[in-house]
């Protein structure tokens, strides 16, 4: 079932504000706060009931619980956070099932994007601007909730335009 357009308008009054949050907070500190996952997962809850037919909402619930047993296994063996699991699986019910692969290629955009822009920003004078990041000293350890975040927030807003 497509996600309907105006559902993903509304998902983005929530994914927006969160998806900023979440990007910040991971750069800066190197974490996602519980706050901001259970936050995006209400917004959910609340905003799907009026916006999905009764089993596309349903159906949300299964695709949080599906990626977030995936996400749990991967963070397991050291390939993701645990932040970085709990934001996509509260992310996970405002995608539909058949914009799977499509979401894959715009997540695989904005890993590049994100990473390419972070390490440039490192390496130059924009890294003044917030001198005490703890993304500018991770090492090879990279915010993963900045791509995340871009990829929900351009998911849903080429849906919303019914660009995807």
């Amino acid at each position: 079932m497509p996600l309907p357009a105006s559902a993903a308008w509304l998902f983005l009054i929530v994914a927006v504000p969160v998806g900023l949050w979440v990007a910040y907070t991971d750069l800066s500190r190197m974490k996602i706060t519980n706050a901001a996952v259970v936050t995006l997962f209400a917004g959910y809850v609340v905003l799907g009931y009026f916006a999905l037919p009764w089993a596309g909402y349903l159906w949300g619930y299964v695709h949080l619980i599906v990626v977030l047993v995936i996400a749990i296994a991967l963070n397991a063996v050291g390939a993701v956070g645990a932040g970085d699991a709990k934001f996509a699986a509260a992310a996970a019910p405002m995608i539909a099932t058949g914009d799977i692969a499509p979401l894959l290629y715009l997540f695989c955009l904005c890993l590049l994007g994100g990473w390419a822009i972070h390490r440039i920003a490192r390496m130059t004078p924009l890294r003044r601007m917030a001198p005490d990041w703890a993304s500018w000293t991770s090492g090879r350890r990279f915010p993963m909730g900045l791509p995340l975040a871009m990829t929900l927030i351009a998911y849903l807003g080429l849906v919303a335009n019914r660009g995807l």
